[in-house]
């Protein structure tokens, strides 16, 4: 990594890559790429594959590079989160969207969705699987759950709230969710509160 780089912002560096200083292009991927990991691992509970989510991140990081606007866009960083993101989400959808979490293996549905940031939590969904802390007998019940409760959630969501979930498992905010959908704060939001409603009716 070039220390020369170190002293200078991001926005102030992708305007000596716009004058030719191509190898800042390296720089920036290599300062970004534990952002890209970090995406890839919490995206993995969507069911795709982790080196490819990598892979796809850094796609998506190349191209925050080569699209970002210092004029038009916000801090270098909150773009290449969103291109990132955008970038892995899509190709979780291109592959088919799979289960919410692999059931065979330790995973956790537990999520706390506020109504609105900083508002009353409430458990969204509560259900933990995990060989070495449960029975057969206990992973089973739990498998069958975890199965119906999907069914459930195919069966009463709209495609847009599907997709809200998926990104909220993620551990992602709503505002966060709004601008890798494309979709403005309010009726990400709103979805939000919908899929609250009807997965307490589920359950």
């Amino acid at each position: 990594m070039n220390g020369s780089y170190e002293q200078y912002t991001d926005e102030e560096l992708i305007l000596r890559l716009r004058e030719g200083e191509e190898q800042i292009t390296d720089y920036i991927m290599e300062k970004y790429k534990n952002l890209v990991k970090s995406k890839a691992k919490s995206m993995y509970i969507l069911g795709a594959d982790r080196e490819d989510l990598i892979q796809e991140g850094m796609i998506g990081l190349f191209k925050a590079v080569r699209d970002y606007d210092t004029g038009r866009d916000a801090s270098f960083s909150t773009f290449a989160d969103l291109c990132v993101s955008r970038q892995m989400y899509t190709a979780v959808q291109a592959a088919g969207r799979k289960k919410h979490a692999p059931l065979n293996t330790y995973i956790s549905l537990y999520a706390t969705l506020s109504e609105k940031e900083g508002g009353e939590d409430f458990e969204m969904i509560n259900s933990v699987i995990s060989r070495e802390e449960k029975s057969p007998e206990e992973l089973l019940i739990d498998r069958e759950n975890l199965e119906l409760l999907e069914k459930a959630i195919d069966r009463e969501l709209s495609g847009f709230e599907k997709q809200v979930l998926d990104l909220y498992l993620t551990g992602m905010k709503y505002t966060q969710i709004a601008k890798v959908l494309g979709k403005d704060e309010k009726s990400t939001d709103n979805a939000l509160q919908r899929i609250r409603n009807k997965i307490v009716k589920i359950l």
